[in-house]
């Protein structure tokens, strides 16, 4: 049902949604996975042509995907480092019958971008600096962590073509390289939208 009306443009709240998720998915779903309305808009923009590859930094178990899969005509793949969730995803995506998304148990370090027309971040290194907020312990978490991971995502953002689109949320934006202007901004500015000019 929550499918069936993400496909048709209806309206599907958070919780009905996070309700597909175990309970343990759930209770870290508010703080570390991107809100419905949030998905529906970042994934209309960088899903500007039929087919278009879209990466997902971090994707959890696969809300960001997994909505922008059913609500536009892109393809979309998650790239996360903790296994259960790539799992979890994984198993939501064929249960659903979502043939445009993939999701890949990986470290970001060894994901080459070029592979992909467009990106998406919601902020998915702030663990490494506010460990308070981890999801859990499953992973090395560590503040040099975070700087050779949002070098590398400028690095290879900073290889893309002219053209490429990004989204990001909650980003402090020092992942972003020279070239990328802002198009437009929501949520109070917390979801900014961007385009590679050069």
């Amino acid at each position: 049902m929550v499918f069936e009306k993400l496909k048709s443009k209806g309206d599907v709240s958070d919780e009905a949604f996070d309700a597909l998720y175990p309970q343990r998915i759930q209770r870290i779903s508010k703080i570390h996975f991107t809100p419905v309305e949030v998905v529906k808009v970042a994934a209309a923009f960088l899903v500007n042509k039929p087919g278009t590859s879209v990466l997902d930094i971090g994707a959890g178990a696969g809300k960001f995907c997994l909505i922008g899969a059913a609500c536009t005509t892109g393809f979309f793949t998650g790239v996360e480092q903790r296994l259960y969730l790539c799992q979890q995803a994984a198993l939501l995506s064929s249960t659903h019958g979502l043939i445009n998304t993939r999701f890949i148990h990986a470290n970001i370090l060894d994901v080459d971008f070029l592979e992909f027309d467009a990106v998406y971040l919601f902020n998915p290194f702030s663990e490494n600096i506010f460990l308070n907020g981890a999801m859990d312990t499953k992973v090395l978490l560590d503040k040099s962590l975070y700087a050779s991971y949002n070098q590398h995502t400028k690095t290879q953002l900073a290889k893309m073509p002219a053209g490429t689109r990004l989204a990001t949320y909650f980003s402090f934006g020092d992942e972003i390289p020279e070239g990328y202007k802002v198009q437009s901004k929501d949520f109070d500015g917390k979801l900014k939208l961007w385009e590679k000019m050069e």
